[in-house]
């Protein structure tokens, strides 16, 4: 609605909370409470900063082993980023994969094996959806109807899955602080600022447009050195 008299308002400043941040031995206690893929795809989030959908939508090609590389593709603002793929990992995913492939043959020997691919690919590499390296690293259990083309495919696992196994490793290591699957990727990146990187390499690796929101795991640092400097003087 139009207004009369003008209003000459001071825009309220957006709040910033400050991230939950595990220490790496909460980090190791929730991992060693949980298994299997799960566990593997948490052991993603932390060691490459992946967020969690970034984590489930990943596929074979974008695993660069060699390299030690993981290539975020279509992440959020649509764009992508390479992060680091830990070695610590890298035989675990690797025996998996071998699992991932197994399942993908049976498919196929089935007359199935497709994937949904993304934007207009479909139409552009009419085949490609069989294709190992389109696959999802972490597929989902059964296949399912594309609702798209109504075809019948794997698709990846639902988050739900994880977010609530990661609740129930926190619970029985005794972590007392609100942690979720995002959690995993601020601690990746507080850890790094604590071992010496620059706060450029973290905001690449992290994928933020702004500095600023990198920003904030700096401030989470020195609040936590203020909180140390003061029990010391007790």
């Amino acid at each position: 609605m139009p207004l009369d008299d003008r209003i000459d308002a001071i825009r309220a400043k957006p709040s910033r909370k400050l991230p939950t941040v595990l220490t790496p031995e909460e980090v190791r206690a929730v991992i060693q409470q949980m298994s299997g893929v799960h566990r593997l795809i948490v052991q993603l989030l932390y060691g490459s900063g992946l967020r969690l959908r970034e984590a489930m939508q990943l596929r074979i090609k974008d695993l660069d082993f060699p390299q030690s590389q993981v290539v975020v593709r279509d992440a959020k603002g649509q764009e992508s980023r390479v992060t680091m793929l830990p070695s610590s990992v890298q035989t675990a995913l690797k025996e998996h994969l071998q699992q991932v492939k197994r399942i993908h043959q049976q498919d196929l020997s089935q007359g199935y094996g497709a994937v949904t691919l993304p934007f207009a690919l479909a139409r552009k590499y009419p085949n490609a959806n069989r294709q190992w390296i389109w696959q999802f690293v972490f597929p989902a259990s059964l296949r399912c109807k594309d609702p798209r083309s109504g075809a019948i495919v794997r698709f990846h696992l639902h988050e739900s899955g994880l977010q609530k196994a990661v609740k129930q490793a926190v619970r029985n290591a005794g972590v007392e602080k609100r942690v979720g699957c995002h959690t995993f990727r601020h601690s990746f990146a507080t850890h790094l600022l604590e071992s010496g990187y620059d706060i450029r390499t973290i905001q690449e690796l992290l994928g933020h447009k702004d500095v600023k929101t990198t920003m904030i795991y700096t401030k989470g640092i020195s609040e936590h050195e203020t909180t140390l400097s003061g029990l010391k003087c007790l």
